[in-house]
């Protein structure tokens, strides 16, 4: 084990994060819990994952319960957490698990990768954490820690396939599960984006962007192409306590998700008019605009809608509709999207 390693793996058992899906050091992980919490932890913040995973392992306590659940139910306790591709895999992902291997995960890194959903940094983490696998895990985290370490001026994303071959020269044999959260917490509490606390750095001699006082020039990325704005009119149908909701296609942005209708997320300078979208809705409806704008931001664009309401004489029967009670909005699982929508209407 090199000395980095080492010393890195003392820091950690003195100072690392407990977490609800993590082990004592030393001690293997429970696959199932490394594999929900790393797909949930893509692209989202610890803070928020605590909440989801405990609801999930309450519910469904076994790869094997998850995968005895309906898509609909997991896609419900999924919401609010984004990118729902992840959802569907995880569901998915389950049921080959269960299915195919026993309710066992594999144990090498190869046969998790064959797994839906799972690519080359979930099946690294799963087989370090939980099999004690010497896998080579790289985060954003670890990609910061070894820029500033080794002061690499490559710009990410290009410098990825050098930060891993770094992290794999110092990931010792033993404890790479260990050292793999270490670095996570490494970069998640001490070697943060700003201001990062170097006195504390268990790798604070060895670093060479912080001997050169420039840490927070690091990890160098190349510049981010502007997001363009998307916008769309949003259908706000009313009719004996229940409003019209719709299900989206399984495949695509959202899928297999209740949400509003609406005309298309279409990059414009301004909002459909009228004449436009009155093709989309029943026509012989009162509709008025609801007052503000629902804004969210996706991975690669921003997007922005008008809402407009109505109530409905009966109940329409639309392609993939379903009418639902007003006062149980909450339980039916709106993406944040559309809760940012149904928002704008709230008393009316």
């Amino acid at each position: 084990m090199t000395s980095l390693a080492a010393d890195l793996l003392a820091w950690y058992d003195a100072n690392r994060r407990r977490l609800p899906w993590r082990a004592e050091p030393g001690a293997h992980a429970d696959p199932y819990a490394v594999w929900l919490s790393e797909v949930m932890l893509q692209q989202t913040t610890v803070a928020t994952v605590k909440d989801y995973f405990a609801r999930f392992m309450k519910k469904w306590p076994t790869v094997t319960a998850l995968a005895a659940a309906p898509l609909d139910d997991v896609l419900k306790e999924w919401a609010g957490l984004g990118y729902y591709a992840r959802a569907r895999n995880l569901h998915k992902c389950a049921t080959v698990v269960a299915r195919d291997f026993g309710g066992k995960f594999p144990d090498t890194e190869a046969g998790l990768r064959a797994l839906p959903g799972v690519g080359d940094y979930t099946a690294a983490a799963i087989a370090a954490i939980a099999f004690d696998v010497p896998a080579t895990v790289v985060d954003g985290n670890v990609e910061r820690v070894i820029s500033r370490l080794r002061r690499l001026e490559e710009e990410l994303p290009g410098a990825k396939k050098s930060i891993r071959a770094l992290t794999g020269e110092i990931t010792p044999d033993r404890r790479p599960g260990d050292f793999a959260q270490a670095m996570m917490d490494l970069g998640a509490t001490v070697c943060t984006p700003r201001n990062p606390k170097c006195l504390l750095c268990p790798w604070a001699r060895a670093c060479a962007a912080r001997a050169a006082g420039d840490a927070e020039r690091f990890p160098q990325k190349a510049p981010k192409k502007e997001k363009p704005t998307r916008r769309a009119v949003a259908f706000w149908l009313v009719h004996d306590g229940h409003v019209l909701l719709e299900r989206r296609a399984p495949k695509g942005l959202l899928g297999g998700m209740p949400g509003l209708y609406s005309t298309p997320w279409t990059e414009r300078p301004d909002f459909p008019a009228k004449a436009e979208w009155l093709t989309s809705v029943p026509s012989d409806d009162y509709w008025k605009p609801v007052e503000g704008l629902a804004k969210h931001t996706f991975t690669h664009f921003h997007l922005e809608t008008r809402l407009v309401s109505a109530k409905a004489a009966q109940r329409l029967n639309l392609e993939n509709g379903f009418w639902h009670p007003l006062d149980r909005l909450d339980d039916v699982g709106l993406p944040t999207v559309f809760a940012k929508m149904a928002k704008l209407v709230s008393g009316q």
